[in-house]
């Protein structure tokens, strides 16, 4: 891996997988809680009225959606540069440190009641996340050996640890900012990004063998893999690696309509009474979350299941399954919009669903394409293409800005609908070139099977 050093030192394992993976965890749980936390509170606190109890900014709805396509898509664009700084200079490890004390410093800021600290807080988060997204992804796939199936899973528990972050910062800092103050939210989000700041420096012992920079290195062939051209192979790799990242781009573009339109559609036409209790609109933001930490091994497992039987089980094609699945989920938004117009109200349910299968979706795609990115690019680019796979997903997020933008003049129905008839279609039209795609990934998938600890690097 680039930037990455290895060695034939067995590492220390917790229930299968490296005990590093589990550092790497809680790190990008507690960032994801600071995130995420922030997302389910921006859209929220710009379309409130200044003159309300919780006082917001008394922005537009379509200015609102606007800025959050802006944030959204810049905050994984800086991947590109933050893959480039690990890779060129620093080293996954620090540039990971630097990204976690950025975010602790543009959440604190977001605190203060001023329009400059909230403009400074998310040029700081934006930073941040550039720093640290791509380079601890990258770290994940570096604690495992070429062929060694548990990566696909080591994703996914990663991923769980990113989702239960999203999950608690949906209910606490969403309950917090909607209810009690939109700044004792932002603050809160800061908070406990310094514990991840923290379980992260004093997890270092188990993260030895990854995420070093490897211009310091004496080794003959990590100073060689910098300076060959590409091969074919490699060549062919990248390419269906940018082949997929428009199935990311697509993906993003529709699932990201969590933080803005859904979010938005939640607060403002949905029957959120439980009981006598109203639900916070924020809350619903944690049913992805939710649904990941209960389905996210079993969903892995049945795919690792599949691939050890010799069924058909490629990244490529759990990426097509995972982009019609949200498109499927949209069809339930488009119900719920249906069930709007004729009554004057939707029921909580409709969200439920298109989250359900959002998730499934999210699941199916999301780890996986990480998890491809360290399997096909080539050594010395790892960081800068695990950049551009995030840039990527900017990409896809300004896109879903732009679409619930969008709603304001063609209407929910058209857009909730639009979305899901593009999903399906563009995953048929994918799944058409499958065996072509496969075949220039050159067998990087091929024997894949489970690795002791003495094989790990």
């Amino acid at each position: 891996m680039s930037t990455t050093t290895t060695t034939t030192t067995a590492q220390k394992e917790l229930w299968g997988h490296p005990v590093g993976l589990y550092v790497l965890f809680f790190t990008e749980m507690w960032e994801r809680f600071s995130y995420y936390g922030m997302r389910a509170l921006l859209v929220l606190y710009l379309t409130s009225k200044t003159t309300d109890i919780n006082p917001g900014v008394g922005w537009t709805q379509v200015e609102a959606l606007s800025l959050y396509g802006w944030y959204t898509a810049l905050v994984y664009i800086m991947s590109i540069p933050g893959g480039i700084l690990a890779d060129k200079f620093l080293g996954q490890k620090k540039a990971v440190t630097l990204g976690a004390v950025l975010l602790v410093i543009g959440h604190s800021v977001l605190a203060i009641e001023a329009m400059w600290a909230f403009y400074t807080g998310l040029v700081f988060i934006i930073l941040g996340v550039g720093c640290l997204k791509p380079n601890i992804s990258t770290m994940v796939g570096g604690l495992y050996k070429k062929g060694d199936i548990r990566r696909d899973q080591g994703f996914t528990i990663f991923y769980i640890g990113i989702n239960i972050g999203a999950f608690l910062s949906g209910l606490i800092v969403g309950y917090i900012g909607e209810v009690h103050g939109w700044h004792y939210g932002f603050g809160l989000a800061g908070i406990l990004m310094v514990f991840g700041l923290i379980q992260f420096l004093v997890g270092q012992k188990h993260l030895v063998h990854v995420g070093n920079y490897l211009g310091k290195s004496n080794k003959v062939e990590d100073q060689e893999a910098y300076k060959r051209p590409l091969n074919k192979i490699e060549k062919d790799r990248v390419i269906v690696l940018l082949i997929s990242f428009l199935l990311i781009i697509a993906f993003f573009a529709a699932f990201e309509q969590a933080g803005g339109l859904m979010n938005i559609y939640a607060s403002e036409k949905t029957d959120r009474m439980l009981l006598g209790w109203q639900v916070p609109a924020t809350w619903f933001q944690s049913l992805n979350s939710f649904f990941i930490i209960t389905l996210g091994v079993s969903v892995a497992a049945f795919w690792a299941k599949r691939k050890l039987k010799g069924t058909e089980a490629s990244s490529l094609y759990k990426m097509i399954i995972g982009l019609g699945l949200v498109g499927l989920g949209f069809l339930f938004m488009s119900a719920a919009v249906t069930e709007f117009d004729s009554t004057g109200t939707s029921a909580m349910y409709w969200l439920v669903l298109a989250y359900l299968f959002h998730t499934v979706g999210e699941l199916c795609l999301s780890p996986v394409s990480l998890s491809f990115v360290t399997k096909l690019a080539p050594a010395k680019y790892a960081s800068i293409m695990m950049g551009i796979y995030f840039a990527t997903t900017g990409l896809g997020n300004k896109a879903a800005g732009l679409l619930g933008e969008s709603s304001s003049v063609f209407g929910e129905f058209k857009v909730f609908t639009g979305i899901a008839l593009f999903c399906v279609i563009f995953a048929l039209l994918v799944f058409v070139f499958l065996k072509k795609l496969k075949s220039l990934t050159h067998g990087a998938e091929d024997n894949e099977r489970i690795l002791d600890a003495s094989s790990a690097v």
